[in-house]
């Protein structure tokens, strides 16, 4: 369809064929971008015509969505600095009284300051006194928790699942993914996945994995990859790419298995690996 049709298409009801004009004002699809209506009657009426090519164009949202370069991992930046932070998470830390992920270097010279200076220690992003126990630490988690804090929540649920309470775990990840924390789809995809907490459900865990790699999660893409390997290698290759541009260490490997298959060319690899090592 050209463009001027598809305006045309647009400018008037699907259904009834009004057009949009004066006071009339007519209301698009609420799944696709295809066609508009002017009254829920005729929306309703329109429906067996229109499923599947709804369908058909949710798809093709979907993958459009599933396979846009993010600008960024969901890891984000250092909220100091404003550099990416990288994703080996032992070169940052979380701090307990503010939920925010700061590198190590930051971290290292404001000790340094506070060091030299003789100075109290504090936290390098709010200033708030640094907790001495494990005590104090998990009050303040507690309140960036029942602040709706969606990082505290994650970490609270990681350290329930580490114990073994995987009910605990669910509830407060589940908690944290519904406040867009990105990390938690992908570790409830993982729940899923295995049973814990959870019956094995691979419907929720692909709908956690789709959400964590739209949000910018290389593992949560990589693994996408993997699962897709079985039944669309070429949609696979394109989540290995996107993690392996991230800095995914293990989309490299699946990328050069597939060049041994010959699924993946010399020079599509090569433009892949420096991407991998400009990331």
């Amino acid at each position: 369809m050209s463009e001027d049709n598809y305006a045309v298409v647009l400018s008037c009801c699907a259904s009834c064929g009004i057009a949009e004009v004066d006071d009339i004002k007519l209301m698009e699809c609420a799944t696709c971008d295809l066609v508009r209506y002017c009254s829920d009657d005729c929306l309703k009426d329109h429906i067996p015509q229109h499923k599947e090519a709804c369908k058909k164009r949710m798809a093709e949202l979907r993958d459009e969505l599933l396979f846009r370069q993010p600008e960024s991992t969901d890891r984000g930046d250092c909220p100091i600095c404003c550099i990416p932070l990288q994703l080996d998470k032992q070169k940052s830390n979380m701090a307990s009284c503010c939920s925010k992920v700061i590198c190590n270097g930051c971290s290292h010279a404001n000790q340094k300051r506070e060091f030299e200076g003789k100075l109290e220690r504090k936290c390098p992003f709010c200033r708030k006194h640094v907790p001495s126990t494990m005590d104090e630490v998990d009050k303040q988690t507690m309140k960036r928790i029942e602040a709706n804090d969606p990082v505290a929540m994650r970490h609270k649920g990681l350290e329930h699942a580490q114990r073994g309470d995987y009910q605990s775990a669910f509830e407060h990840l589940t908690k944290a993914a519904e406040l867009g924390d990105i990390e938690a789809h992908y570790q409830l995809a993982g729940m899923y996945h295995d049973g814990y907490g959870v019956e094995k459900d691979r419907g929720k865990e692909m709908n956690h994995l789709e959400v964590a790699t739209i949000g910018g999660h290389p593992n949560a893409r990589h693994n996408l990859g993997c699962i897709e390997e079985d039944e669309n290698e070429e949609r696979a290759v394109k989540h290995w790419i996107i993690a392996a541009a991230q800095g995914n260490n293990d989309s490299i490997k699946a990328l050069m298995n597939a060049f041994r298959r010959g699924f993946f060319s010399k020079d599509d690899l090569a433009a892949a690996l420096r991407a991998h090592q400009a990331a």
